[in-house]
């Protein structure tokens, strides 16, 4: 330790103390008592990682003084011998890049933004009802506007809804009209039907709407938005093979919904009451040609109204052809009720096609009933599934058939195109409900099937537009009953960001975080970079292609500083120049040390946690590995990777959140950015005469801890077998 403190001071580290404890109270107490005496502007606390022990230390940041912690227990005393030379230049290394860190951290800037408590919620549906209802119970003024001339949005239409209590034997009556009349009389809640959104302009807590009706328009300013939109049903159309169109008596479940509510379920073609009505699930869903995902609620919705057939007209025979019949949970109740009744018929195959010849004949394939069975019908029934009210049926499948020409084209050129063009429609095209004055588009981006972007495993309500929130089935496809629920948790979140707003703190993932970008346009060529790249449509720009910053828009992620050419992007506590110092700060032994080094630049969302994890694990790796944590991969400017390999490093690692359809980074795009950008160094790395292995790109869950010490040392023997990199001593 007395050794450590002379390396602090040589650093230029003011002064140093040692405490068996720095986390309990009389450490801090010495820390502070060290700080006053000194006057000092930075503390760096030399023990665990900074991932623990937060609240201990949480109070330094109100006083005015940098704070940045260096992780000896975890990534030297846990994880590596004790008494051994690497073990005690690994310690002598972290402690430099501390003290530079620190050294070139800069004061936060304070903002000075008012903020609104209001919330805008958009759509009067379930969703958006039980969000309106949700954020006034919780002390915040709410403005609904709905589209259409009432409130209740689909299930108003539903003469029954799915059970949601016991015994989930029978559908329960619609109260609907009860939740209607309930946000109505709510006091704190503002009403607006035949109403739309014209423009919104603004930021997290100042919002500015522009709303439109045939009557007049009007303004209001919100905190937070909440987009409850729903979906509409698949265009019945496209499925000609299914009989839609080409016989009368091929209907969808809304129009037979229709027919219940109105008390007679009859064929069209001759408004007589069929005998046997066939209900064919799945009709343009789970097909790569139509929908290819599963709408979640169809099965149930065609359970309901197979039990309000039974319930009216007893004699019609039923027949559900499904492919997977999908009711969890306690629906398991409400599927075994119906099968129970006298003229159901329940059966999993594909329906191949509909004759429509006279008799419907529907013809199965892999069916219970054999390979090639063929239903006569009076009625068929097509169960279709949901289409978002975000974005245009056309846009969803032209989105669709873009990303898949990018997975299958052989061609590099045509990959590319179609990735682009993916793009685009993913952050350009919609039905511009929200008209957003944003730069990346006037909605939010959609994910692959066309439903509003949202982080679908940590934060399931973060959209990519911070402060705009995604509820119901223009969420995801779901039922009422978990629509309910949604629209509680986003309007939950829309209250968690006003308050973060009013503390000039960012939400998820830096939670908490006050210090935003700062940008020195002088330098600006407005290359457009870093509006284009950051995943939340942080920056606008003006005439010229300037970027303009909101920064209440700001996640901090740092991707605008990793994309900027000219390296004008900067945070007070994570800079460019930061992290290229602590590079310098590293001690490179000579090639006949024959001490290699390699730099790991690990993301403070998966890396680090798994790092920190198996060092608690007792887990060991190579002493040749510095670590410095970063924020997002996406914020690595390529400056670091040349600064780095031009010094003599042998080798440089980066260690990501995976991305893809079964995991996400945490800031959407960085891992992806990342590894783009990587991936154009080649010419850098020729340049320095290197090769490019030693240049690594690993992505990592923070769950696979046991991975890290496999991966650190399978890289260290890699550039063991490559020798020393030539650039030692220059």
């Amino acid at each position: 330790m007395e050794a450590l403190g002379g390396i602090a001071k040589e650093a230029g580290a003011v002064t140093t103390l040692t405490h068996p404890c720095l986390c309990e109270e009389a450490g801090i107490k010495a820390v502070r008592d060290a700080a006053a005496e000194h006057s000092l502007d930075g503390v760096l606390i030399a023990a665990c990682s900074e991932r623990s022990k937060r609240e201990a230390f949480r109070g330094f940041e109100g006083d005015d003084k940098g704070l940045y912690r260096v992780s000896l227990r975890e990534q030297v005393a846990w994880s590596h011998p004790a008494g051994e030379e690497d073990t005690r230049m690994l310690a002598e290394d972290l402690l430099r890049m501390g003290v530079v860190r620190l050294q070139k951290t800069t004061p936060t800037r304070p903002l000075d933004e008012e903020v609104d408590g209001t919330v805008l919620v958009v759509g009067g549906g379930r969703a958006g009802m039980e969000a309106a209802l949700a954020a006034a119970d919780l002390g915040h003024p709410v403005v609904l506007v709905e589209a259409q001339a009432r409130l209740g949005g689909h299930l108003a239409m539903l003469s029954s809804l799915v059970p949601v209590r016991a015994p989930y034997a029978t559908p329960q009556p619609n109260d609907t009209d009860e939740l209607v009349s309930k946000v109505l009389a709510a006091p704190d809640i503002r009403v607006l039907t035949s109403s739309k959104i014209a423009r919104i302009t603004g930021q997290p807590g100042q919002f500015h709407i522009e709303l439109s009706n045939s009557e007049c328009s009007s303004t209001c300013r919100v905190g937070a938005i909440v987009q409850a939109t729903g979906a509409r049903s698949y265009d019945p159309k496209r499925l000609g093979h299914l009989g839609y169109g080409v016989s009368p008596d091929v209907i969808t479940a809304d129009e037979l919904e229709a027919m219940l509510v109105r008390g007679a379920v009859v064929r069209p073609s001759d408004a007589r009451t069929p005998k046997r009505i066939v209900f064919i699930q799945c009709a343009g869903s789970r097909d790569p040609e139509h929908l290819p995902y599963c709408s979640s609620e169809c099965c149930a919705t065609t359970l309901r109204q197979v039990s309000g057939i039974h319930s009216a007209n007893p004699e019609i025979e039923t027949v559900v052809v499904y492919r997977d019949m999908r009711t969890p949970g306690q629906l398991e109740r409400f599927y075994l009720a119906v099968q129970e009744q006298a003229g159901v018929l329940l059966t999993r195959g594909e329906t191949e096609r509909v004759e429509a010849n006279g008799k419907l004949r529907v013809h199965l394939k892999d069916s219970l009933l054999g390979d090639a069975a063929v239903l006569e019908a009076d009625l068929v029934v097509l169960a279709t599934g949901m289409v978002p009210n975000s974005a245009d049926g056309e846009a969803i499948r032209e989105l669709i058939d873009a990303r898949k020409r990018a997975e299958t084209s052989e061609s590099k050129t045509q990959r590319e195109e179609s990735c682009n063009r993916s793009e685009q429609l993913a952050h350009h095209e919609g039905t511009e409900i929200l008209n957003l004055v944003y730069r990346q588009g006037p909605d939010m981006p959609a994910l692959r099937y066309g439903f509003p972007d949202s982080h679908f495993i940590c934060f399931p309500y973060e959209t990519r537009r911070t402060g705009i929130y995604a509820a119901g089935a223009v969420h995801a496809p779901m039922s009422a009953a978990e629509a309910a629920e949604d629209g509680w948790g986003a309007a939950m979140k829309a209250v968690q960001c006003i308050e973060a707003a009013r503390r000039h703190e960012a939400v998820h993932p830096r939670a908490g975080e006050r210090a935003v970008p700062d940008f020195f346009l002088q330098r600006c060529t407005q290359c457009k970079r870093c509006t284009e790249e950051c995943p939340f449509g942080t920056l606008d720009e003006d005439e010229k292609g300037t970027p303009e910053l909101q920064p209440l828009r700001c996640r901090r992620c740092g991707i605008c500083m990793g994309a900027c050419p000219e390296r004008i992007i900067n945070f007070p506590d994570y800079s460019v120049d930061m992290v290229a110092s602590m590079i310098k700060a590293i001690h490179v032994p000579e090639e006949y040390d024959e001490k290699p080094r390699i730099l790991a630049l690990l993301c403070e969302n998966d890396a680090l946690p798994a790092l920190d994890a198996a060092a608690a694990q007792g887990r060991h790796w190579n002493p040749w590995v510095r670590v410095i944590p970063i924020r997002c991969l996406g914020s690595i400017n390529i400056v670091w990777i040349a600064e780095a390999l031009g010094r003599g490093i042998d080798g440089m690692i980066l260690i990501g959140c995976k991305y893809g359809d079964d995991y996400q980074c945490h800031y959407v795009r960085g891992s992806e950015l990342a590894n783009t950008r990587v991936g154009n160094v080649g010419e850098t790395l020729q340049r320095l005469v290197l090769e490019a292995e030693r240049l690594k790109v690993v992505q990592l869950a923070h769950d696979e801890f046991e991975r890290i010490p496999e991966v650190l040392d399978g890289f260290a023997k890699e550039l063991e077998d490559l020798g020393a990199s030539p650039l030692k001593g220059f």
